[in-house]
């Protein structure tokens, strides 16, 4: 009887620990997600191959070098997700561990905001990339170069002096979340399929976004002063300021809607 209770807070605890990795791994990516489901899927089958005396002893010893291998790969490639989940685990923060204390995105202002300095920036041709945090948790080893912190209330003014030609930031990225400007001058990870037919900001906007789901990045090319959107790795472009504001708005409030992937196929690409 002791025998099964124990068994069964063994499989309780470590189902409760794949829950918080898993659930840490929110908004990281697909890419990211898929590697840790396989991860665990992995140690699920050495375990139960390992269970009584196990007949496959070859096939146990392969299976147990590969969790010792793809564990070690797994955190050199996730290091900072790795640090920042034990920095949680060791600091009793369980509620940012469990995701109850995200805070609402849906905020109007910010929508109107970006949207009327996107819009503005179109008309003079001024270059731009805005990144709004949904609830990726955006850190400064995600970025090349976390840029300069700022928090600062978000403005339309704000935004137009940020990317001013004369402005040292505005080759940068602005990180947005909520109702404050975090950073500027952020250097984003480039797109990995990189395609000719964008610039370096599309390519960083495309870069982090396929990256981290619960993430926005809004372009204004330089060039012909189009407004794009980028969310999970596509483009969404051309749009006007009007239609940003709608796709910012909607996703704020379900950032699970997806809509660059609902028009992409209704809209042509085309050069910035």
């Amino acid at each position: 009887m002791v025998s099964w209770l124990l068994l069964a807070l063994d499989i309780l605890l470590a189902c409760l620990l794949g829950f918080l990795v898993l659930n840490r791994a929110r908004g990281r990516g697909r890419r990211t997600q898929g590697l840790i489901r396989g991860y665990l899927l992995l140690v699920i089958v050495g375990w139960l191959v390992q269970q009584r005396q196990s007949p496959l002893p070859l096939t146990d010893r392969l299976i147990q070098a590969m969790v010792l291998v793809c564990g070690l790969a797994l955190a050199f490639l996730l290091q900072s997700d790795l640090r920042r989940f034990l920095d949680l685990l060791g600091s009793g923060r369980w509620g940012q561990l469990l995701g109850r204390d995200r805070k609402s995105f849906h905020n109007k202002d910010a929508v109107n905001v970006i949207g009327e300095a996107a819009g503005r920036m179109s008309q003079n041709r001024r270059g731009a990339l805005i990144l709004v945090d949904l609830g990726s948790d955006l850190q400064d080893d995600d970025f090349l170069t976390p840029g300069v912190p700022m928090d600062a209330i978000l403005s339309i003014d704000l935004l137009l002096n940020v990317f001013s030609v004369n402005s040292p930031l505005h080759d940068g990225a602005v990180l947005v979340r909520g109702e404050r400007i975090v950073s500027a001058g952020v250097i984003l990870p480039l797109a990995r399929q990189r395609a000719s037919r964008f610039g370096t900001r599309h390519l960083a906007a495309v870069g982090i976004t396929e990256r981290f789901d619960q993430c926005l990045c809004v372009v204004v090319s330089e060039e012909t002063g189009t407004i794009s959107l980028a969310e999970r790795g596509h483009l969404e472009r051309p749009i006007t300021s009007s239609h940003l504001k709608e796709l910012l708005g909607a996703a704020m409030e379900s950032v699970d809607w997806d809509p660059i992937e609902s028009t992409a196929a209704r809209r042509p690409s085309q050069a910035s």
